[in-house]
């Protein structure tokens, strides 16, 4: 049977997540995008990929299908002996939207996917928002305290975006920019586990545009989405 696209997302993540805890600390970003290039190369050899590990291949902005990758996210984490806040992001932009992908949280053997969406467990009494540790939203304080919440510093945007669907938190906030490769599969993870994702303000999130950059990401349980917003 043909692998669908969710599969091999899951796959590519899944098995990129456990070369990087074999070679840890190694050249992690590296042996990563080499790894996954090769695999897409051989598995999807007409698509384009957007990666960030890779020159922009603008033929992409032609291409019906697009691979959205990061090899790995949360290099800083990576490097750190002991943390487990970093990820693989898999995902694919089809004809103006996200229809697959995959995070893999390797550090905890977990892999979440658009093929096999996660039931959301129960939300917190005190709604947990996880930021960045080194980059928090100067306004996250004032959106914590006006929901009575608790903000969660973590790593990687794929961990804190993993955190929401896994139960650690009910949502995950970030201003101060990103590009789409660390936003793209986690948000395809997000909505197919039932969670709302889009730009801090309700705009939709765009990807394969021309400029990669988005300045901003809400992801988090539904009934959150109007409060946070």
């Amino acid at each position: 049977m043909t692998e669908t696209d969710g599969e091999l997302a899951a796959r590519l993540a899944t098995g990129t997540g456990r070369l990087l805890v074999r070679v840890r600390p190694g050249d992690g970003d590296r042996i990563a995008q080499e790894f996954l290039a090769a695999q897409l190369k051989e598995h999807r050899p007409h698509d384009a990929v957007l990666s960030e590990e890779a020159p922009d291949d603008r033929r992409r902005l032609t291409s019906e299908r697009v691979w959205i990758i990061d090899p790995l996210d949360g290099s800083r984490e990576y490097a750190e002996p002991g943390r487990t806040d970093w990820a693989v992001h898999v995902a694919l932009w089809h004809a103006g939207r996200l229809v697959a992908a995959a995070v893999a949280l390797p550090a905890l053997a977990r892999t979440f996917g658009t093929d096999q969406p996660v039931a959301l467990p129960a939300p917190h009494a005190r709604p947990r928002i996880a930021i960045s540790r080194t980059r928090p939203p100067a306004f996250a304080q004032r959106v914590a305290d006006a929901v009575h919440g608790v903000l969660v510093p973590m790593g990687s945007a794929g961990a804190k975006a993993m955190a929401v669907v896994r139960g650690e938190a009910d949502a995950y906030l970030h201003a101060g920019g990103m590009y789409e490769w660390d936003s793209a599969a986690p948000v395809a993870v997000a909505r197919a586990a039932g969670l709302h994702a889009s730009r801090v303000d309700g705009r939709p999130l765009e990807y394969n545009q021309p400029d990669p950059w988005l300045p901003d990401l809400l992801i988090c349980r539904p009934e959150l989405a109007g409060v946070l917003r």
